[in-house]
């Protein structure tokens, strides 16, 4: 297993072209962005190559998901919105060429039922599955505490299990971040267990407080292990608030890190 460095929280202290490099000095194996849209594909995939980075995920536009709205994915009357960014994500991804692109479920949107809302976001999970493999490129799918994301669709490894079994499409595996499952009080080990073989994509922070590993009281040495032991081998990207002293101040973690996943 491989760490990623996730440019979206991390090197805040620079613009976002700077911390590719910067995460490389670091000593991360990769980088992934959440939405790395307002830099042109071709100013990021020269960054990319020129820091020697490979770009392990990026997320499909999600509309006004991050200010507090319901997103694009589920809400049936935001079709066409989904389709053009789909359609960005394409063009975009083509060039930069992530392993992975992550589309968020979003929440349930003000008068629609739950049930229409999942049958939207089964066929859009698999209408952007099917177009990406055509690219060479996976899609995962995230399930989000609901405490710090109100009204979020999926939340926990169950909801992500059923999801993955109702869109079944080959090209689609889930996203399981540690953080959201402490979050919410979740078995983390039995969701590896329960989403073993298809689990495409990790991403962590300790929790409480969603800092650098050793800030909280999340146990990884345990989870590594599991995710192991469930036949794992993709990569572990760093989502955390490094703090106000920055990022470089709270990469202690890292070579710990590294003697942990030296046979993985």
């Amino acid at each position: 297993m491989k760490i990623a460095a996730n440019l979206s929280l991390l090197f805040t202290e620079l613009p976002l072209i700077e911390r590719v490099v910067a995460a490389a000095a670091a000593g991360f194996d990769g980088v992934e962005i959440q939405f790395p849209y307002e830099l042109p594909a071709i100013r990021l995939k020269e960054a990319l190559e020129t820091a020697g980075m490979p770009l392990r995920l990026i997320n499909l536009p999600a509309g006004d998901l991050m200010s507090g709205g319901a997103g694009l994915a589920a809400v049936p009357g935001r079709q066409t919105e989904f389709d053009l960014v789909l359609q960005e994500a394409l063009s975009y991804a083509a060039m930069v060429r992530p392993a992975l692109v992550n589309v968020l479920p979003g929440r349930l949107a003000e008068g629609l039922e739950p049930e229409q809302a999942q049958a939207c976001l089964i066929r859009n999970l698999r209408m952007a599955a099917e177009a990406f493999q055509l690219l060479g490129i996976g899609v995962v799918v995230e399930a989000i505490n609901p405490l710090d994301m109100q009204g979020f669709l999926i939340n926990t490894a169950a909801q992500l299990d059923t999801l993955l079994k109702a869109v079944a499409h080959p090209n689609l595996s889930a996203q399981y971040d540690l953080y959201h499952m402490a979050r919410q009080g979740e078995d983390i080990q039995a969701g590896i267990a329960l989403l073993a073989g298809r689990i495409g994509h990790v991403q962590f922070a300790d929790y409480p407080g969603r800092g650098a590993p050793g800030s909280g009281e999340l146990q990884f040495a345990p989870l590594l292990t599991a995710l192991r032991a469930s036949g794992y081998q993709g990569w572990l990207a760093a989502e955390y608030r490094p703090g106000a002293a920055g990022t470089g101040a709270s990469l202690g973690w890292l070579s710990e890190w590294r003697e942990l996943l030296r046979d993985c």
